[in-house]
Order: C-alpha cells, then structure tokens, then sequence
C-alpha cells in the first residue's frame, strides 16, 4: 500500500514480495517489508518496524546496486559490487553478485573500509534525519497504515536495536561468531538455535574458536531457546526462511537431538507456511562426519528442510595440518571428504560442503595436494558441494591471494568460493 509524499517522503507499507531470496545483479527485496523513499535514499523495513536496507539514490552513491543491510546482530554491513564486473568479478569469488564489507576485521580477499567513505556514511545522517522526521509527522493527517508504520519504527531506536540484538545473544546463550558460508544462499538471514557449545579440535588458526570443550544442550534447553526466539522476532518471523543449528560443530550433537531441534523449530517458526523449501545450515568436524552413520542422513533428508552441512577439512598435507594444529592426519580429512563426495551423491536434499585454508604463509605442498584433491575428484551433479577457501586471518595482503584462489578453482571439478567469515 502506497501513501503520497508528505515533505518529498513515501511510504509503502507491506509490500509484498517472494519469500525466496533470489540471486540478481541488482538487490531485490524479499517476504513482506516496508519501504520509505526520500529524494536521495531507500529506506527498508521488516514487519517490526526494524531498519534493515539503506540504499543511495543519488549520483554520489558509489553503485545503484550498492547498499547497507542491518543485521540481527546489530552490524551495518556494506554490500559492494566492487570494481570488476563480469565472469572474474566478485560472483566468480563469492558465487553471489555482492561482497559483503565487514565492520569487523575478517578473512576477506578484498576489504573496503566504508567508513571512510562519506558518501556511504553520509546514509547514516539520513536515518537519524529521517527518524527526526518521522518523529514530527505523527497525527500529520497520514493514512492509518502509515502512521502505524511510523509507530513501529519509533519504537525501534537505535538504542533499543542494540538492546535487542544483546537480548538474542541472550536468548541462545552466546554470540554467533561465524555464519556457515553456505547462509550466502538466504543471505544470511537465519534464526539460530544452538543445540551443541564448544569444539572437538580447538585448532590454533582458527579466530573464531571457542575455549569451551565440547558439550550437548538439553532438550529442555533447546525448546526454551526456540520458544523465546518466537516472541523475540515476532511478527518479522515470518520473513525468516532458514535455520542455523549452532554452534560449531552441531553434526558432532548426532541424529537424536539434530532432528529434534528441526522438526520443533519447523513447527514454532511457521517454516511450513513458507512459499519455498526452508534451509537447515550447521557445522561438522572431520570426526563428526565420519562418525555419522547412515541413519543421520536418513533422518535428515525426512526432514523438510534443503540441508546444508559445512565442513571444516583445512589441508590434505601433513606439514600444513600439524603448522595449524588441527588434531587430524590425512587420511581422515582424505576419508571425509570422500564420505562428503558420497552423501551428495545419495540424498537430494542433503549437501555437503568443505572448507580448506589459503594464505601466503602456507607450503607449496599445501597447495599441490589440494589441487589434486579437487582435481581427481569425480564431477559432481547439478554443481553441489562446493569448497570454500579460506584465507587465513592474518594473511597479509589477501587480494594478492586471488590468483591463488583462481588457479585452484579452474583445476577444480568441484565449485570453488572464498569463504567469508561472517557473523550473525
């Protein structure tokens, strides 16, 4: 529903789009959102009255398809299209047509400091100035939808945006700190519900390890987190399409308690009221994979859900899983990843994913056993289970590692993407 401007604004209250996130080269909206248009900027709303896009309208914008989203998490992230277009752009990275810019430090080949740019940070002038106006147009002979619109997100400050994003962590009993690089596919929009804390390997590379040993949550536990995450993201629920079983290592949680948490989380969060299949994303080890028996993916391809399970294999060479201490030898990680190759073959809606490390520090054989790893691999169907890359946090110079990454990926037989350590 569309309102006529009042003081050169536009309100579009509920729009209504697909709820599948689609894959385009400019950013197109999806589920029921509302929209605010200025002469000079797109303001986007989910149905909490929760900012959520900021998009420039002016010449000084750097892209018409550039812009900002918010997080659950509270993070503005920038969407670029970068400065390469076409087969070796940023799709050919990502395996999406935007690279998402960080307000964190992170693992990225290719890192934009939006903050120093005034142009993207003059958007945020323009929300403030927005909410300033919004606030004196209440009663200001609106239409009633608009000025319910108007309501919601005068209730949503920034103030009260933080303290919701803390009362999430809250919630589920910790911060998300890596997202599965597979949640690029429903732009990482996910509810979380953790279901396992800690990890089975604490390896010394990795920056978002947890000091906790690993350790299964109850039943009890999970269905309090599901309950209040049902309150927490009220109405917007409806929007959200896909489920994070957290945190690090949920494979490792077995079939019991995974299938479990799904089939009550399908229910709670309406997933079955959706227009498109829901997405089911978790984490495995290299152990928790080969431990998993048959019956695991029987449970899991019954499921409703289109699952996604990202594992972390680092190597195949010796001298490099020793260097990061990943408590693995070859022939497990050679065993997973074939067992990975196996499942994807089996279930149709069941996809395994890898992760391997690149980064200047690391060996020639490093890179000569990878290669003929995915080189000698058998083709998969359809494109599925994908590698994902990733530098190495403290890899200096990481755009340098992009012939790196592209060398790997034309030998491969698999898919081949950077991966981008992002966190919810």
């Amino acid at each position: 529903m569309t309102f006529p401007h009042l003081n050169n604004i536009a309100f579009s209250v509920e729009k209504q789009s697909s709820i599948t996130i689609a894959k385009a080269t400019f950013p197109l909206r999806y589920g029921t959102y509302s929209e605010i248009r200025t002469s000079e900027y797109e303001f986007i709303f989910n149905l909490n009255g929760e900012i959520k896009f900021i998009r420039g309208l002016n010449v000084n914008w750097p892209h018409p398809a550039a812009q900002l989203k918010r997080t659950d998490g509270n993070d503005w992230v920038y969407y670029s299209v970068g400065d390469v277009s076409g087969d070796s752009g940023i799709i050919s990275w990502m395996g999406e047509y935007y690279l998402p810019c960080l307000p964190y430090p992170s693992n990225s080949v290719w890192e934009v400091n939006y903050f120093t740019n005034p142009s993207i940070m003059n958007a945020f002038a323009a929300w403030s100035q927005l909410y300033a106006d919004l606030y004196g147009a209440q009663g200001a002979g609106l239409h009633p939808k608009a000025n319910e619109l108007i309501s919601r997100i005068l209730q949503n400050h920034d103030g009260v945006l933080y303290e919701r994003s803390q009362k999430l962590n809250t919630i589920i009993g910790e911060r998300v700190t890596v997202l599965p690089p597979d949640t690029r596919h429903v732009d990482y929009e996910i509810i979380p519900v953790i279901i396992a804390d800690g990890c089975l390997y604490h390896c010394d590379f990795c920056c978002v390890k947890s000091a906790r040993n690993f350790h299964k949550r109850s039943r009890s536990e999970i269905m309090s987190q599901i309950q209040q995450l049902k309150v927490h993201y009220g109405r917007n629920v409806q929007n959200l399409n896909a489920l994070f079983l957290g945190n690090h290592d949920a494979l490792a949680a077995g079939d019991e308690l995974i299938y479990f948490t799904a089939s009550e989380a399908f229910k709670s969060f309406y997933f079955g009221n959706a227009r498109a299949v829901p997405s089911l994303f978790l984490f495995g080890s290299v152990d928790s994979l080969l431990n998993s028996k048959d019956e695991l993916f029987e449970k899991l391809s019954q499921l409703p859900y289109y699952t996604y399970i990202n594992i972390g294999f680092e190597s195949v060479d010796a001298s490099t899983l020793n260097l990061i201490q990943k408590p693995v030898d070859v022939s497990k990680v050679r065993a997973a990843f074939h067992k990975m190759l196996e499942i994807n073959d089996s279930y149709m809606n069941i996809e395994i994913t890898g992760n391997f490390l690149v980064g200047e520090q690391l060996s020639s054989e490093h890179y000569q056993s990878l290669a003929k790893l995915l080189q000698d691999t058998s083709s998969p169907s359809s494109g599925r289970g994908a590698v994902y890359l990733s530098p190495l946090k403290d890899s200096p110079k990481k755009r340098e590692l992009l012939p790196r990454f592209f060398e790997i990926k034309n030998q491969s037989k698999l898919p081949v993407y950077i991966y981008l350590i992002q966190r919810l």
